[in-house]
């Protein structure tokens, strides 16, 4: 988790960089890295721990460095241009726009725009959106990884397979089952909406195809046939699980071919949180494991913008999971459950795929590692066992899913893993959104909260928000304006370009210590095709 962002700009501005230089860590386990002065342990996926003191040193040649370069004697700026911001910001959106006549039903969503912007390198967010195809609906999802990017990667590729498989009837199970026996072409089950970045693991697809024909096997077995009426929320939850089932499974089983096999093992020793929302008609169900979130956008009848939360973070800030942790574990464990805000002392997150340390037995976890590739069998982190690891499972991916049928005056929704959210208020975001996509600004009072503001500042503030009423957005994508406000965003909630520079200039290193990776999809509804909806009912 990234360090407050007020601690960054004294330093810049007193061009003391080469102090924070002086102090990071060179850790090629960057969740486990070890404590910073400029990083309080708080906003860590994971704690430091003991075990890993060996892991981290500091980079030997920081400071000399820094003192070739006479970073700390002689003051330098290091700003991008505007078009070099923009560059940065604009290289991983992309926008999609549902066909109005798609020759099946008109859809409530318009279309969605979506971006990321990396703080690890590489960074371990994914993001998926896709059409189904057998059946009515759009799915969409945000996925945080930690422990580096292999779980989000998977569970980004396999997770709508999954939900798609769960929600189709009995009679498309058996066709598409039929067709793999008799070696016909499939029926295609999404239309998958992706930027080129994003990555599809061909490596693994037929691993990950046959653990999804044995899925959809079952699924056939255990119905009758009867073709009753699919509930949505019940096939989102089955998914989540069993995908989480099929990681942990794989990984036991191992696969003869290396690669795939250390790909398995990655797979389920790193771990993902998801907020996948699937939308059919004026039906939206939200599917949350973790921290990330969901916000409904809602315009009230005097244009202003509201926030409704869709999801509920799972971490030890959510009384109802502290609670569950306890109740699933005996009683004499009800102090080291959960320490320091964290499950076992060490992971942020109470719900996550993968992460198998808090979900296998210390003997699987032994004989895994043990026949598993030297790769594997080196990495001190897998050889860890958590403290107080007595009754394992700890950790579920099984979702919680919320229910909202649309309404006209719901406009949109955002997705967004917890990297936005550390940054910006959720009023804050619907509103920026909001205003984007209708272009109106609704002039309040200029707030200062307590701030020393000269004239000077005060004509500044007056003069940008003159310059947003006369002038059309500089950004074409909603998920991009949100993150130029996100990360470049100054004490008066107005773009700062100087301070969406430094941040966007920091290298690699100091990135991660004050920011985590942000992933955004904002998905746009047709306020006509959802009063439709109701006024047919």
């Amino acid at each position: 988790m990234p360090a407050p962002t007020q601690l960054l700009f004294p330093l810049i501005r007193n061009c003391e960089l080469s102090r924070i230089y002086g102090t990071a860590c060179y850790c090629h386990h960057k969740h486990l890295c070890c404590s910073s002065p400029y990083l309080p342990q708080s906003r860590l996926r994971y704690t430091p721990h003991p075990a890993y003191a060996t892991f981290c040193r500091p980079k030997e040649n920081w400071w000399q460095y820094s003192q070739g370069r006479r970073y700390a004697s002689t003051p330098q700026k290091f700003y991008l241009t505007p078009p070099q911001v923009n560059s940065i910001l604009k290289a991983n959106e992309y926008s999609f726009k549902v066909p109005e006549f798609d020759g099946k039903n008109v859809s409530s969503v318009l279309g969605f725009d979506s971006n990321q912007l990396p703080a690890n390198a590489p960074i371990e967010d994914r993001r998926s959106a896709a059409t189904c195809l057998q059946t009515r609906g759009m799915l969409l999802g945000v996925f945080d990884g930690h422990a580096g990017c292999a779980c989000s990667q998977a569970v980004s590729e396999r997770l709508f397979y999954y939900i798609a498989v769960s929600l189709l009837p009995h009679e498309t199970l058996l066709e598409i089952e039929n067709a793999v026996e008799s070696g016909r072409a499939l029926l295609p089950i999404l239309q998958w909406h992706k930027h080129p970045n994003d990555y599809f693991s061909k490596e693994a697809s037929k691993l990950y195809f046959n653990s999804l024909r044995t899925y959809w096997q079952e699924l056939i077995d255990l119905n009758t046939g009867e073709s009753p009426d699919i509930d949505v929320k019940e096939a989102l939850i089955n998914a989540f699980k069993r995908l989480d089932n099929d990681i942990s499974l794989e990984a036991q089983v191992g696969d003869p071919n290396s690669f795939l096999n250390y790909l398995v093992l990655r797979v389920a020793f790193s771990g993902a949180t998801a907020c996948v929302a699937h939308v059919d008609g004026v039906d939206l169900h939200v599917a949350n494991t973790g921290d990330s979130r969901a916000m409904l956008g809602v315009q009230e009848e005097d244009g202003s913008w509201s926030a409704v939360t869709l999801s509920n973070d799972h971490n030890a800030q959510n009384e109802r999971e502290l609670e569950r942790l306890k109740l699933e574990h005996p009683k004499n464990e009800a102090k080291s459950v959960v320490k320091q805000d964290r499950l076992l002392g060490l992971l942020m997150p109470f719900r996550a795929f993968g992460d198998v340390k808090f979900k296998w037995s210390i003997d699987l976890q032994k004989r895994v590692i043990e026949s598993g590739p030297d790769q594997l069998n080196d990495n001190e982190y897998t050889k860890f066992i958590p403290p107080n690891y007595y009754t394992p499972p700890y950790l579920t991916a099984e979702p919680e899913v919320t229910y909202h049928r649309l309404r006209p005056q719901d406009k949109f929704l955002v997705l967004a893993t917890d990297g936005l959210w550390e940054t910006m208020h959720r009023q804050d975001v619907v509103r920026i959104v909001g205003e984007y996509l209708t272009g109106m600004h609704h002039q309040q009072p200029i707030a200062v909260g307590g701030y020393k503001v000269t004239l000077g500042q005060m004509h500044g503030l007056l003069t940008e928000r003159r310059a947003k009423m006369s002038s059309v957005f500089e950004d074409q994508n909603a998920a991009t304006h949100l993150i130029r406000h996100a990360v470049g965003n100054n004490e008066f909630g107005a773009v700062d370009h100087e301070r969406l520079s430094k941040m966007l200039s920091l290298p690699e290193e100091l990135a991660r210590m004050y920011r985590d990776d942000i992933t955004i999809i904002v998905v746009q509804f047709n306020s006509h095709v959802v009063g439709a909806y109701q006024n047919q009912e």
